[in-house]
């Protein structure tokens, strides 16, 4: 066999097989959070000069939220899709179409000429993305000793943080050269396609799924709804619905809500500067928390950790917005400073995330295993592909504190939600 034993204690002691797997998967997830994020740097000025309109005109939010909209539907269709792909074709060779996917399509987003097309050149891109991850989970889930799953997740989770950073400094490079346009920053997302020259030759596919593989078919998507697991379909599906909703509400509106920040506009700072600074905040305090999930899902559990990562969530966006909300004078709003700061404490409740990576794929049987990870976790997209046009409707284009108030709330369900989730616990 060329797994290592699960006894693996070190790095020493793994395969060469489980650390090519580890490095393709965190590969993969590099490159997904920088293909991710270059849109949502840009959204607001981009979408403005498809629209031949100023920043400030109320069609901005509208028609940004429908193509954020747009990529959030076409991430939980990837993640279906691909899903049933990765449990026929394999883990390998699913990643390598997966990355080709997402490649190819942010860099035709250069090319878009109006906001439709961009809709549909980000759709495209996010079926890709979407795949991506279930592919990816399943890959090292089957490949990695159960004892280092929640450690592999924070290291994955990170993986899309470095991405997001390399989206931020790469967008700030581009800013730095003369006759800059926005539409510049989607061809650096065309250079994960060579990352998959290496995949294919270099990572095989996993044991566990060639041996499931030789004794059957792999089911269709409708054994997610069998009797012996629709339970776990339903409560998983309905976690990361309604968890995604409420963090992407935050990671797409709060670039617009910064913007506006009152201290932003009276002292006519530079917007984009700014943007970056709040993102770069976030982003790195994320990277904390990919591990502090790590840890408290090893002391406590999966769902005792994820349920107290929701629940600071929702605390920690609710004390950041508010004070803009109420405007009562003994809460008065954040200095730009302070909110820097709030938006690195949500940042940090955002490596609740990384736990789902090794934590719902061993829910379902193998030849289920991509095709349920990857449709329990993206079917969250929808719902939040629909909040994001929700929220963009109602939103003021100068005041975005009231959607990310009323955004956090679903929090809340979502930590009782993981309390109910039959999962295999880090602990055991």
């Amino acid at each position: 066999m060329r797994d290592a034993p699960a006894e693996a204690t070190k790095l020493s002691e793994l395969t060469t097989h489980q650390k090519k797997s580890g490095f393709a998967a965190w590969l993969g997830w590099f490159f997904d959070g920088l293909d991710l994020h270059l849109y949502t740097l840009v959204a607001t000025v981009f979408v403005a000069e498809l629209l031949v309109v100023p920043e400030a005109d109320p069609s901005v939010p509208l028609y940004g939220s429908w193509i954020q909209a747009a990529f959030l539907l076409g991430w939980a269709l990837g993640g279906a899709f691909f899903g049933v792909i990765g449990d026929r074709l394999g883990r390998s060779r699913t990643l390598v179409l997966t990355i080709l996917t997402y490649a190819l399509f942010t860099g035709l987003s250069f090319f878009a000429q109006t906001w439709w097309q961009l809709m549909i050149f980000r759709f495209l891109a996010a079926l890709g993305i979407g795949g991506e991850w279930a592919v990816g989970a399943s890959l090292l889930s089957e490949t990695w000793p159960k004892k280092w799953r929640p450690w592999i997740a924070a290291v994955l989770q990170c993986a899309v943080n470095f991405g997001i950073l390399a989206a931020i400094a790469a967008v700030f490079l581009l800013q730095q050269i003369p006759g800059y346009q926005p539409r510049w920053v989607f061809l650096i997302g065309v250079l994960p396609a060579f990352v998959t020259l290496w995949i294919r030759k270099e990572v095989p596919e996993t044991e566990e799924w060639s041996a499931e593989k030789g004794k059957q078919a792999a089911p269709s998507m409708s054994g997610l709804f069998g009797a012996d697991i629709r339970r776990t379909t339903f409560i998983a599906s309905l976690l990361c619905a309604i968890s995604l909703t409420g963090h992407w509400c935050f990671m797409f509106w709060q670039q617009a809500f910064i913007r506006n920040h009152p201290e932003v506009v009276a002292r006519s700072l530079d917007k984009a500067s700014v943007v970056s600074t709040a993102l770069f905040c976030v982003i790195a305090a994320s990277v904390v928390g990919n591990f502090a999930s790590g840890w408290a899902a090893m002391r406590f559990g999966y769902r005792r950790a994820l349920a107290g990562f929701f629940g600071a969530y929702f605390l920690l966006m609710g004390l950041t917005f508010l004070p803009f909300v109420t405007k009562l004078t003994f809460l008065p709003p954040w200095s730009l400073a302070a909110t820097y700061g709030l938006y690195a404490a949500v940042g940090f409740c955002q490596g609740v995330f990384g736990l789902f990576t090794m934590a719902l794929p061993p829910l379902f049987p193998t030849l289920l295993r991509t095709t349920g990870a990857g449709f329990s976790y993206n079917i969250g997209r929808i719902f939040a592909a629909v909040g994001t046009v929700f929220f963009g409707i109602f939103a003021k284009p100068s005041d975005f504190s009231a959607v990310l108030l009323y955004a956090s709330f679903l929090f809340l369900p979502a930590a009782v939600l993981a309390m109910w989730l039959p999962i295999e616990e880090a602990t055991s």
